[in-house]
């Protein structure tokens, strides 16, 4: 599974995956935080970054996996989530859950990096 270093990494190349950000833990207070009650922590950043950056601060008692509150992590957009999981042999960190409406993620572990997968689920008309 080696790749040169011209080459694009599989998840993008083979399997189809989109970038969608860079999750950053920080304990610093930021512009335009949004509070997600369900998980204790707070985002910001996403909106305003040309290059999908976002940063995420949590409150001590946060349910998340001390590797996202303390390791940055890549996310990717993938069609089906629950197909993505089960063709891979993941460890997962979260099992997959809905943050907001019409969007599912699960973050799993890779060489020791969290790595966050999103699904956008199409509203329904």
């Amino acid at each position: 599974m080696n790749r040169k270093e011209q080459e694009q990494p599989w998840v993008t190349e083979k399997w189809g995956w989109k970038y969608h950000h860079l999750g950053i833990p920080t304990t610093n207070v930021m512009p335009d935080e949004r509070y997600l009650p369900q998980f204790k922590f707070y985002v910001s950043g996403f909106p305003e970054s040309p290059f999908g950056i976002e940063w995420m601060r949590f409150e001590d008692d946060s349910p998340m996996h001390e590797l996202i509150k303390t390791v940055p992590h890549l996310a990717f957009e993938v069609e089906n989530l629950d197909e993505e999981l089960n063709k891979h042999a993941f460890e997962i960190l979260t099992a997959p859950n809905s943050p907001m409406d019409q969007v599912r993620v699960a973050m799993i572990k890779h060489n020791g990096a969290p790595i966050e997968l999103i699904e956008f689920r199409q509203k329904k008309s």
